[in-house]
């Protein structure tokens, strides 16, 4: 049984966060202890770091904020030169560790990435860099929205790439105003070969709990046998 998943998007602000506490919401439902994991956020809100808030949140158990969040920096700006203006350089290795440390208190760890899988983390080291060294199946959020296709297939390559099986992807309605929804819809399913987890609705304040009822988490455990 897999240990968690690792959700990476089309890019930022297509919904990473909502979709990893709308899983956890999920599993939790089902009666599998869950945990959230920000690995590194960037942006800070009124003192507040809401991604890592909406993860605590809908995680069933509680976990030491320096094992969900071992990176926090202010600036909403890329992770690398958000550290670089910090004095911090972000260590995948401990990120690898906090990772594994909550493996030890729940069923499943989400871990949400930042930005795009190809986000540089530090000088040499990105997204995938990360996702690779967690070693979880990826699910792919679709921010949907015209150039989508492009992202989304672009993405779906680079994650097979890395050797780690893509368990299955989201479509997330960004865009109410998008054109042809149901066509690019179709044309995700048909060439990203791997699960619909679910297609989620445009919502103004978007909540991650009763968006969970519409993802179909039964289509990632048929996944399992082929994981790592």
């Amino acid at each position: 049984m897999t240990k968690g998943y690792f959700i990476t998007g089309t890019g930022t602000g297509v919904g990473k966060t909502l979709v990893s506490g709308a899983l956890l919401h999920a599993f939790g439902a089902r009666g599998r202890t869950t945990v959230g994991m920000k690995p590194v956020v960037a942006g800070c809100d009124n003192g507040q770091y809401m991604d890592v808030e909406l993860l605590l949140a809908a995680s069933t158990i509680t976990a030491p904020r320096e094992q969900v969040n071992p990176y926090a920096l202010v600036p909403p700006i890329a992770p690398h030169i958000a550290a670089r203006q910090s004095g911090i350089v972000i260590d995948i290795a401990t990120i690898n560790r906090a990772c594994l440390e909550l493996q030890k208190i729940a069923d499943l760890v989400i871990v949400e990435g930042t930005g795009g899988f190809l986000v540089p983390l530090n000088e040499y080291q990105d997204g995938a860099d990360m996702a690779r060294i967690l070693n979880l199946p990826v699910i792919l959020v679709v921010g949907m929205q015209l150039g989508c296709l492009n992202h989304a297939l672009l993405t779906a390559q680079v994650v097979r790439g890395t050797g780690l099986p893509l368990a299955g992807w989201v479509a997330n309605r960004i865009d109410p105003q998008m054109a042809a929804f149901d066509e690019n819809l179709l044309a995700l399913e048909q060439r990203l070969n791997c699960p619909l987890v679910g297609v989620l609705p445009f919502e103004q304040n978007a909540d991650a709990k009763t968006l969970s009822r519409l993802l179909d988490i039964a289509v990632l455990e048929q996944d399992q046998p082929h994981e790592h």
